[in-house]
């Protein structure tokens, strides 16, 4: 029996705070100006939020109103809360000329390699994730839920999970061994009243019964408090929490974060055609699971390698996946970003609880529309 973990955040937690605000600044210049250039990154402290980076655009945006605003609708409205909307600062630059040239000639805006990957073990309700890194965003979200309705009105923003999954011998899950589930709460409920009802209404109302055995361990709050939380108690950055934002760990990452970029940044849109091309070869039953590596060339209108490994679970040979890919998919960064339509304002709805596996959200790599016509080369 082999046991893999996996971790998410809440939209509390202070890194994807920082992700929320670039993001939402991202969206903003997107639908003035569909053809700006924008790297934005975010710092936060417990009184002052820094807005810094590239945003070469035409658009009118207040950036230090988009943050305030997204502070306060995760839920920071006090100072001991984790507010941090006293002090920010705004500093801007434009794209460099020797970057927008590559862009300009329909080109990668960097080098760099980016990483797709799809598994079959939760195909049942299309999202194509690993087991560990699913279940993590179901108790994350499942904790603003109950924050936001009012049924655990004592839970705050600030929150951490962390599920580990034990796989069988054909490589299915087969039983949640440990699940981790930490939440920032209000300093009057106690610590018993917080791990009964956290027990109840977040973990055994996500995860699935049949997974959970009479000797999975439960560890919620196991420091028994967290009263302050967000910014007020840790410092925050953009582009931190990249493995939560893909697949746990189970899938490979190429290093570049995603929020706060636009499209003809490969590192965000690149690792999402990545992700298409990978989840239709597994919904189509080519294989099990299937990671793409996808590599590009500052300036270069089409990849410089693609790698494709289907780890021994190939239905057919991995060279005629290789080629059907070819023939299916545009990878450059103008086919891509013409194909999603990526010059639209839709990158709010990506940043909290996963950048993949969403399903119902209408994020165009999450389509499994190739998978009929791959299906046929079995």
């Amino acid at each position: 029996m082999r046991i893999f973990t996996s971790e998410s955040v809440t939209e509390g937690h202070p890194d994807k705070l920082c992700d929320q605000i670039a993001d939402n600044i991202l969206d903003a210049v997107l639908a003035q100006d569909p053809s700006a250039r924008v790297a934005c990154e975010v710092t936060a402290c417990e009184y002052m939020i820094q807005i810094m980076g590239e945003i070469t655009t035409t658009a009118k945006v207040d950036y230090a109103a988009i943050a305030r605003d997204t502070v306060k609708k995760i839920g920071y409205t006090d100072a001991t809360g984790g507010s941090c909307v006293r002090n920010i600062s705004v500093m801007v630059a434009t794209q460099s000329p020797d970057i927008a040239i590559g862009v300009d000639n329909d080109g990668a805006g960097d080098q760099g390699m980016v990483f797709g990957y799809a598994s079959n073990e939760l195909c049942e309700n299309g999202e194509y994730m690993p087991a560990p890194i699913a279940f993590a965003h179901r108790l994350t979200k499942r904790l603003a839920d109950v924050r936001n309705s009012g049924l655990l009105g004592y839970i705050r923003p600030d929150g951490k999970s962390q599920v580990s999954v034990a796989y069988d011998e054909k490589g299915r899950p087969c039983k949640i061994t440990a699940v981790v589930l930490s939440t920032q709460h209000d300093e009057s409920v106690a610590t018993e009243q917080l791990r009964a009802d956290i027990e109840k209404y977040v973990i055994r109302e996500v995860l699935p019964k049949e997974l959970l055995a009479d000797d999975t361990a439960f560890y919620i709050n196991p420091t028994g408090r967290f009263v302050l939380g967000g910014p007020a108690a840790d410092t925050g950055l953009t582009g931190r929490k990249i493995i939560v934002d893909t697949y746990g760990g189970a899938g490979r990452h190429g290093g570049g974060a995603f929020s706060g970029k636009d499209p003809t940044k490969v590192d965000r849109s690149g690792a999402y055609m990545a992700r298409y091309i990978a989840k239709n070869i597994v919904a189509a039953g080519l294989a099990d699971k299937c990671e793409i590596q996808i590599s590009y060339a500052i300036g270069v209108s089409h990849p410089v390698s693609v790698f494709i490994d289907t780890f021994g679970t190939e239905k057919i040979p991995v060279h005629d996946i290789e080629r059907a890919v070819f023939d299916n998919f545009d990878m450059s960064p103008k086919g891509i970003i013409a194909y999603f339509d990526l010059r639209r304002p839709i990158y709010g709805k990506t940043t909290c609880y996963g950048h993949f596996g969403k399903v119902g959200c209408d994020l165009p790599w999450e389509y499994t529309d190739k998978a009929e016509e791959l299906s046929r080369l079995i």
